[in-house]
C-alpha cells in the first residue's frame, strides 16, 4: 500500500474541486459528467464541443448536448452487452468521434477507457490488450481486419469489437458488432451510477527501454488535475477554440485532447487528417483558434515548411501558443513568437502525473528553452544523483534534495497531487521504485536557475558522460538547432575508450541545404563556439529523418540502438510503425 495520501492537502487542489460539480446527490466524482453533463445542465447544452474537421468536406459541429445523448446511448450500450462497473474499454481509432464518444461513455459507465495507437501494428495492440484485460474495442473494419481479427483466439479477455462506421456487417464474428447499430438502439438517458473519486478511470500505456510497456493507472480525481492545469497552463476559457493536435492515442490526446478543453468548456477542434502545414495554417485561420497546443516537433516541421506558406494566412484569433512532447529549444520558441504574434510556452509532464506540472504561464516572462516552474498546489525539487545516475540518500534515509542553481539532479514532484497515477498495472514493485520518501522521482534530469525556472537537461540515461562531463542531449541539440542549416538534432553518447562516451549528434538539415564535410566542419565550429570543445559533438551524421514516439519526442535509444548494434527495444510507440 502506498505510504504517501493520494492526495495531500492544497487550498490550490480545494479550490479546483470546488470549480466542479460532483455527481447528483452526492453521489461522487466522474470525468465525464463534469466534461459533459454540468454544462448543459448549466444552460451551455448548444454550445459547440467539437468541431470536427473530416480529411475532406465540411466541419462537423457537435454541441455539448449532442455528446451528452451519445455517450449516454454508448453506457447504456455497454449496459446491454452485460457491463456495469470496472470493465475495460479500449479504442484503436484516429481522430472520430466515435473515439471521442467511446472514451467519455465509458466513463459514465465506470468503465476503465485504455486509448490505443492507431499506427499499432498486431503485436503491440494484442499486448496491450491482454496487459490491460481489455473486454471492449471500439474500432473500424480496416484496422480490425488489418491487426486485430487474426489475432483473436489470442486474446482471451476481448468479448466485443464495436465498429465504427462501415464493414462490421461484412465480418463473420458475432461477437463484432455494428457500433452504430447499437448507439441507435440505446436510450439517449443515462445516470451514472455512484463513483468514488479512487476509482479506476483511465489506463495509459508507456513504453519501456525493455520488456512490456508499463500500464499507469489514473482515477476519477484525475478531472481536477485537468480541469485546473488546462485553466493555468493553457489559459483556457469557456469562450476558447481550442486545438490540441496530440495523437488521440496518446496520454496528452486523452487529458488535453479529450478531458481538460470540456471540462474547461471550450469548443474543441478535432482533425481528422494527419499534418499537413498548408492545412495546419488553414484551420488555425478558418477555425478561429485561440489556443493552440502542439509538439515541438511540429512546430519544427512548420519551421520548415518556410515563412512564406505562414505569411499567406492570418491568427487574429490566436493568443497562445504551447509545447508538450519534448523540450522546445529557444530557436522554435523564437521562431514561433515571430510568425504566430503570441506567447509561445513550453511545458513539462509524463504520462505518470497524468497534467501538466511545470509550466511557463501567459502573464510571466517566458525565458526560451525553459520549462517554465511548477503550477500552484504543485512542489517541484531536484535530487542529488551519483555517477551512475542513482539517488543519494541522506543520513535520515531521505533522498538529498538539491538547493544550489544551475546544478542538475533528478526533477521530482512531492506525491499527492489529483492526477497522480495509482499504480502500474499488475506491477507493485515497479511502482514502489518511482518514489522516494515523499518524492516521485520522474527519472528525467533538470537544472533550476536562480530565478526557479526548471530546464530539462535529458532523461537519466540519455545523459552523457564524456571525460568527466556530464552533457544534456537537449543542450547540445539545441545549439545545433540555431544554425540556419538544421531543422532538428537528436544526440547520443557513442562509447569511447578515451573518454567514456564521445557526443554524436544526428541532425536534419533545411530543404535548402544539401549534406557536405564543408557543412559538417562548420556545425562541429558552431556547436563549439555555443558549447565548448568538451561539450560540442565530435561527429555529425546527416539524416533525412529521426525516430519520434507518437508524442513527437526524439527515441534516443533508438539511435544509440541503431548506431552500437543493439536489440531496440519496445518500438511500438514509434511513429513510423504500421
Amino acid at each position: 500500500m502506498q505510504t504517501f495520501p493520494a492526495q495531500r492537502p492544497s487550498s490550490q487542489w480545494d479550490e479546483a474541486r470546488n470549480r466542479l460539480d460532483g455527481l447528483p446527490e452526492g453521489r461522487g466524482l466522474n470525468i465525464a459528467y463534469e466534461a459533459l453533463d454540468r454544462h448543459a445542465l448549466h444552460g451551455r447544452g448548444d454550445q459547440v464541443a467539437i468541431q470536427w474537421v473530416p480529411r475532406e468536406g465540411d466541419a462537423v459541429s457537435l454541441t455539448y448536448q449532442d455528446l451528452v445523448d451519445r455517450t449516454n446511448r454508448f453506457a447504456n450500450a455497454l449496459a446491454e452487452l452485460g457491463y456495469e462497473t470496472g470493465h475495460g474499454v479500449a479504442t484503436l481509432a484516429g481522430r472520430i468521434p466515435d473515439l471521442y464518444v467511446a472514451a467519455l461513455g465509458t466513463l459514465k459507465s465506470r468503465g476503465i477507457y485504455t486509448p490505443l495507437f492507431s499506427a499499432f501494428g498486431p503485436d503491440p495492440i494484442a499486448m496491450r490488450l491482454n496487459l490491460g484485460r481489455i473486454a471492449v474495442l471500439v474500432t473500424t473494419a480496416a484496422q480490425y481486419r488489418r491487426k486485430v481479427a487474426a489475432l483473436r483466439p489470442d486474446l482471451p479477455s476481448l468479448q466485443h469489437v464495436l465498429i465504427s462506421g462501415d464493414g462490421a456487417e461484412e465480418i463473420d464474428d458475432p461477437t463484432v458488432l455494428d457500433l452504430n447499430q447499437l448507439l441507435e438502439r440505446a436510450a439517449d438517458h443515462y445516470e451514472i451510477g455512484p463513483t468514488d473519486p479512487e476509482d479506476r478511470a483511465l489506463l495509459h500505456f508507456t513504453s519501456g527501454t525493455t520488456g512490456t510497456p508499463k500500464g499507469a493507472l489514473h482515477v476519477h480525481q484525475a478531472v481536477e488535475g485537468h480541469a485546473e492545469t488546462g485553466r493555468l497552463a493553457l489559459d483556457l476559457r469557456s469562450s476558447d477554440t481550442f486545438w490540441c493536435t496530440a495523437d488521440p492515442g496518446w496520454v496528452t490526446g486523452t487529458s488535453y485532447g479529450i478531458i481538460s478543453p470540456l471540462v474547461n468548456g471550450v469548443t474543441s477542434i478535432v482533425d481528422e487528417a494527419d499534418f499537413d502545414p498548408e492545412r495546419w495554417y488553414r484551420i488555425l485561420q478558418d477555425q478561429q483558434v485561440s489556443v493552440f497546443y502542439t509538439a515541438p516537433t511540429a512546430l519544427r516541421m512548420l519551421q520548415r515548411a518556410g515563412d512564406e506558406l505562414a505569411a499567406g494566412h492570418k491568427f487574429p484569433s490566436l493568443r497562445l501558443v504551447a509545447s508538450v512532447g519534448e523540450p522546445l529549444d529557444p530557436e522554435s520558441v523564437i521562431w514561433a513568437q515571430r510568425v504566430f504574434q503570441v506567447p509561445v510556452l513550453d511545458n513539462w509532464w509524463q504520462t505518470e502525473t497524468g497534467g501538466i506540472m511545470i509550466s511557463n504561464l501567459i502573464d510571466h516572462p517566458v525565458k526560451p528553452g525553459s520549462m517554465g516552474k511548477p503550477l500552484p498546489g504543485i512542489t517541484a525539487g531536484l535530487l542529488k544523483c551519483d555517477e551512475q545516475g542513482e539517488l543519494v540518500v541522506g543520513h535520515d534515509g531521505d533522498p538529498v534534495e538539491i538547493t544550489t542553481a544551475d546544478e542538475v539532479g533528478e526533477l521530482a514532484l512531492e506525491a499527492g497531487w489529483p492526477s497522480m497515477f495509482r499504480g502500474y498495472l499488475d506491477n507493485e514493485e515497479r511502482y514502489r521504485a518511482c518514489f522516494a520518501g515523499r518524492w516521485y522521482h520522474s527519472g528525467d534530469l533538470a537544472r533550476r536557475d536562480s530565478d526557479g525556472y526548471f530546464w530539462f537537461v535529458g532523461r537519466n540515461d540519455d545523459v552523457i558522460k564524456s571525460a568527466g562531463h556530464l552533457i544534456g542531449p537537449f543542450e547540445v541539440e539545441s545549439a545545433l538547432t540555431e544554425h540556419p542549416a538544421v531543422v532538428e538534432a537528436g544526440v547520443i553518447g557513442k562509447p569511447d575508450e578515451r573518454v567514456g562516451n564521445i557526443v554524436k549528434a544526428f541532425v536534419v538539415l533545411a530543404n535548402s541545404y544539401a549534406p557536405s564535410e564543408e557543412l559538417r566542419r562548420d556545425l562541429i565550429g558552431h556547436a563549439r563556439s555555443r558549447l565548448g570543445a568538451a561539450v560540442a559533438p565530435r561527429e555529425i551524421q546527416f539524416s533525412t529523418s529521426l525516430p519520434h514516439t507518437r508524442s513527437g519526442k526524439i527515441m534516443r535509444r533508438l539511435l544509440r540502438a541503431r548506431e552500437l548494434n543493439l536489440d531496440e527495444g519496445d518500438t511500438s510507440t514509434l511513429e513510423s510503425q504500421a
